[in-house]
């Protein structure tokens, strides 16, 4: 069962990254419902190291892009090369062209780079010089941004914020969780006995088999009633577009997969519906000034509205 391979990867991670398990779970339901994460977080909480930890597992390659304000976008998509002997252009492919891909504190860098990962997340494939290259199956990427508060940070660009499937964090760990990985780390780095424990076309299966759960009619609505409240609210200037919509109930199949499930639950789109939406609302200016966040709004506004029936 495909559920296993689920299950397997996510155990597989646990045993470098320690106490995280919700946002494990959370990086597969984005890559089995094709889409990509962005996680915000302070520096040494490990970010860079989940990303290494799901590539090894899913036996895929992976590329680090570390994002600097003189970053440009051919460094990130690759560039054309002039061979004078051969008397031809040869295209060096940028970091961009691999299975997972670690975009590191992609909020130092200015906008009109940030957006030329627009292409390969919406598209899975670059253009260079008018050629398109395809992108590795399955194909995912995880960014990484400190808090916008910072200093020498860009926010991102609205519709980049929406090529994002859902939006997390890993936090620090508790006391206990500290210690164990003193622990884990003292004579050894656990990373480096990590090993695959599927592979790519694994991966692909669980995609398909994602777009086969059943979603009800029922769920179907309460998606749309949750969605079309966000650009009703008051205090939203810009509530969540189809995209996020359709980011919802794709999330929610995986999850339910996850679970052994071939249908949604509505408690799958309860469970996911901060991570998908939050980041796609805009607050208006006095209600962002007054303290409000999007998080506690999307709750209230989930709280409002009528949970459907449970139906298999």
């Amino acid at each position: 069962m495909h559920s296993e391979t689920y299950r397997r990867i996510i155990e597989n991670i646990s045993r470098v990254i320690v106490g995280k398990r919700s946002t494990i779970e959370l990086l597969l339901v984005a890559l089995i419902a094709e889409g990509h994460v962005l996680l915000e977080d302070v520096p040494g909480v490990a970010k860079t190291l989940l990303a290494k930890c799901l590539a090894r597992s899913i036996g895929g390659s992976f590329n680090r892009i570390q994002f600097t304000p003189d970053l440009m976008p051919a460094d990130i998509t690759g560039f054309n090369v002039w061979d004078q002997n051969a008397g031809k252009f040869y295209f060096h492919p940028g970091p961009v062209i691999t299975h997972v891909l670690l975009a590191d504190e992609i909020n130092r860098t200015i906008p009109r780079t940030q957006s030329s990962l627009l292409e390969c997340m919406g598209e899975r494939q670059v253009t260079v010089d008018g050629k398109t290259y395809p992108l590795p199956e399955p194909y995912f990427v995880m960014a990484t941004q400190n808090p916008i508060e910072l200093e020498g940070t860009f926010p991102l660009p609205e519709a980049q914020l929406d090529r994002f499937l859902l939006k997390t964090r890993l936090g620090y760990p508790d006391r206990e969780e500290e210690i164990r990985i003193l622990e884990q780390f003292q004579k050894k780095d656990p990373y480096e006995e990590l090993t695959a424990v599927a592979t790519p076309e694994d991966m692909l299966k669980l995609q398909q088999q994602r777009r086969n759960v059943r979603v009800s009619e029922p769920v179907k609505a309460y998606i749309a009633d949750i969605v079309r409240a966000t650009r009703n609210h008051a205090a939203i200037l810009f509530g969540a577009s189809p995209r996020g919509s359709l980011g919802l109930m794709q999330a929610a199949q995986a999850r339910a997969i996850l679970q052994g499930r071939a249908y949604v639950l509505p408690d799958d789109i309860k469970s996911l519906a901060g991570p998908v939406l939050t980041h796609r609302l805009i607050l208006k200016e006095k209600d962002r000034l007054r303290g409000q966040n999007t998080g506690h709004l999307l709750e209230n506004i989930i709280a409002g509205i009528p949970v459907p029936a449970a139906t298999g």
